[in-house]
């Protein structure tokens, strides 16, 4: 935007100076020529008394006096032919003024000024004068170079005017730019400052008002999720009492499990929901968060009499940038959808190897019948009758940390879920 302003203002100022000293740079040409023709006219006109009263000798004398202190060179021709001055020769100018006109004629090298003197024996006689071409050009170089010079300051004034303006207009813009930007990376707080153009004030108010906007429409949305996430508690603490009451120890050890784990994912909502959103990502060991939730589900696999295939426990710790709380969330998910998507003894396997570059990369794969739709990652799409947000969760955590989501069939013709975790930062 800088270099355009400024390149506009080039062009519109040299057009200005360009139709504006370019007549003038003619005229100061066309009065030099004037000037030099005017002074050898007087000059000629002064003599053209004497060639009728003096004598030709006196005449002569007087010619020749002229050229000494500096004067043009004046010659004298007379209907008889004789001439009397600087040599010259009789051209066809000068027999046109013989008839009675004065002419300027242009020859090679300058010009020649012609006065016809009436009143001589024999007819009219003509007196000449010649004016080089160095004589019609005094002074217009020197003219021509201050114009120049003038045409020179002039724009660099212009464009020294274009670029102020232009840097204040760019960074204003920039100004706006960078708040939007970091808008965009969460900072609900950034507000644009004064300056600039009116047009650029009111369009850095609607920013911050937008921004304001933003920031009202999210706390009640935190205020709002939170709300109805605090509502589970009322019957989680229900079934807690119920489940007190059950006989069978390990059941109720099972079932109490369960719902710790529920309450703690509930807990985890009204916390996420209530503060700002996250500017940087988590840490965890992957190892140990899968180890725990495959533990955990191996119970539940247990009782279905599903074969489970999984790392086994105590191998290399994996960082990986995720929370480990969002890391379980998606464990969870990805191995919910295959207890409620596949029958009761269908197999599946839980995969954990490191990624080449950092992180790790996490499978899921069963022996099912596979996806019930062609595209498993389109949010609230779902075949088998479920909200189909488990699978886009996953996505957008994954992705929130560096990372990706991509499915895919298994080799025994089930469902293929591979997620790729970021490695975790030093430090």
């Amino acid at each position: 935007m800088r270099r355009r302003l400024t390149l506009l203002v080039a062009a519109t100022t040299s057009l200005v100076v360009v139709a504006f000293l370019v007549p003038l740079a003619l005229l100061v040409r066309m009065v030099a020529v004037d000037r030099a023709v005017g002074v050898a006219t007087l000059e000629v006109e002064s003599l053209s008394s004497l060639v009728t009263t003096a004598d030709r000798s006196s005449l002569a004398l007087t010619l020749e006096s002229a050229g000494a202190n500096g004067g043009p060179p004046i010659t004298v021709f007379f209907p008889d032919g004789s001439t009397v001055g600087a040599s010259a020769r009789r051209s066809a100018a000068v027999d046109l003024a013989a008839q009675g006109n004065s002419v300027t004629a242009r020859v090679p090298g300058g010009r020649e000024i012609l006065v016809a003197v009436q009143g001589t024996p024999g007819g009219t006689a003509v007196v000449r004068t010649y004016v080089p071409d160095s004589e019609l050009g005094r002074g217009v170089r020197r003219a021509w170079l201050i114009l120049g010079l003038l045409g020179v300051v002039l724009l660099g004034l212009g464009l020294l005017v274009a670029d102020r303006l232009a840097r204040s207009l760019v960074r204003s813009t920039r100004d706006l730019a960078a708040v939007s930007h970091q808008l965009a990376a969460g900072r609900l707080d950034a507000r644009a400052g004064p300056g600039g153009t009116p047009e650029l004030g009111e369009v850095g108010a609607a920013l911050n008002h937008l921004a304001g906007r933003i920031e009202e429409l999210l706390a009640q949305e935190r205020e709002t999720a939170a709300d109805l996430s605090h509502r589970l508690r009322t019957p989680l603490t229900a079934l807690r009492l119920e489940l007190e009451s059950l006989h069978d120890p390990e059941e109720a050890a099972r079932a109490e499990a369960s719902v710790e784990s529920l309450e703690r994912a509930v807990s985890q909502i009204i916390a996420d929901t209530r503060r700002p959103a996250r500017t940087e990502a988590g840490r965890c060991d992957a190892a140990e968060v899968v180890a725990d939730r495959v533990r955990f589900w191996a119970v539940l696999a247990e009782d279905q009499d599903r074969q489970l295939t999984a790392p086994a426990a105590g191998g290399p710790p994996l960082p990986v940038s995720l929370s480990s709380d969002d890391l379980a969330t998606c464990v969870d998910a990805l191995l919910g959808n295959v207890f409620a998507h596949t029958p009761e003894g269908t197999g599946f396997a839980v995969g954990l190897e490191p990624r080449p570059g950092g992180g790790a990369r996490l499978t899921v794969s069963d022996d099912g019948p596979g996806f019930a739709t062609s595209d498993p990652l389109e949010r609230g799409v779902s075949g088998a009758g479920s909200s189909g947000l488990g699978l886009d969760i996953v996505r957008r955590t994954a992705e929130s940390s560096g990372g990706s989501l991509s499915v895919g069939g298994s080799a025994s013709g089930g469902a293929l879920v591979t997620l790729d975790l970021a490695g975790a930062q030093a430090g």
